[in-house]
């Protein structure tokens, strides 16, 4: 991309939609697209390949989608399937349609099998079940994938797609019904800390490990892969390094500064039992994030005290 370069942002309201603008803004990018979803429904066919002819973008980032932690899985899986690969089906059609350049397609690290090997390398992908409290999303998600590379293999696009770690940062969804993991639990942590609470209660065992990537490092990741990336094999976005749900639980209370116990609940599920992408790939080419973990954390907490509704 140069400069000059029209580049539409699907999904621009999210957390990685929103870090991406943030991120092109700042390195100079100028011509950038948005469209809000009162404005345009993605899972209209004809109102998004209307809206491509219109615009006709010349580089996509799809980040657009239905996200939600496990609850939100378990309680609206039609949702997480059928919006998402509507949307996915959109996306990708309109800007075939339009000769897009190039586009970024943002996977899931919950495609890859619930019992996968660590660190989860691109040809476990389909080698196992999915874990069960988010298959919905997962199978979503992995449809979008597939359909990225037969468009590649059919029609010469250049399709890449990315799957990042878990994410958080600014702009996150902080609503408990519909938060991943890490704002779920820094809500978690932060109101019992204001109701003046002796302790809360987080499921599970404490023990399963996840991988945290900033969201300002992932924008900075998936422009790198912009720039140096092409072709169908999927890339993962990771840092390398994961940590137990309990270590991630004490980095957050002490950032929060909540000074009770945590409990775990050990009759409510884990979720898969580790997620460490292997991300030596972007590594090799040259990408390394920048935050530490605490760094990152803080920095989230200080964007939600300020934001919070």
């Amino acid at each position: 991309m140069d400069k000059q370069s029209k580049i539409y942002i699907a999904g621009h309201t999210g957390l990685v939609g929103s870090a991406l603008v943030e991120e092109l803004s700042k390195r100079g990018y100028r011509d950038i697209v948005t469209a809000s979803s009162k404005n345009l429904d993605l899972r209209d066919s004809v109102a998004t390949r209307d809206f491509f002819t219109s615009v006709r973008p010349e580089y996509v980032f799809h980040t657009a989608g239905v996200v939600g932690g496990i609850q939100a899985n378990r309680t609206r899986p039609v949702e997480f399937v059928v919006d998402n690969i509507l949307i996915t089906t959109n996306v990708l059609t309109s800007a075939h349609d339009v000769g897009v350049k190039k586009l970024i397609y943002f996977a899931s690290n919950c495609m890859y099998p619930r019992d996968c090997p660590q660190p989860m390398k691109i040809e476990h992908l389909l080698t196992g079940p999915f874990e069960p409290t988010n298959g919905a999303f997962a199978s979503a998600k992995i449809a979008g994938l597939y359909m990225a590379q037969a468009y590649n293999s059919q029609f010469g696009t250049n399709y890449v797609s990315v799957i990042p770690a878990g994410l958080f940062g600014p702009r996150d969804n902080f609503n408990p019904e519909r938060s991943h993991f890490f704002p779920a639990l820094m809500k978690k942590f932060h109101d019992a800390k204001v109701n003046g609470d002796n302790s809360i209660v987080l499921w599970g065992t404490g023990s399963p490990r996840r991988e945290a990537l900033y969201v300002k490092d992932l924008a900075d990741a998936t422009l790198f892969v912009m720039d140096n990336h092409n072709g169908s094999e999927p890339i993962n976005l990771g840092t390398n390094h994961d940590y137990s749900v309990s270590e991630i639980a004490d980095i957050i209370k002490n950032i929060v500064g909540f000074e009770g116990e945590i409990v775990y609940d050990k009759t409510k599920p884990d979720g898969m039992p580790r997620k460490l992408l292997d991300s030596s790939k972007i590594s090799e080419m040259g990408w390394s994030p920048k935050y530490k973990l605490e760094d990152a954390f803080r920095e989230t907490y200080d964007w939600y005290i300020k934001n919070r509704i």
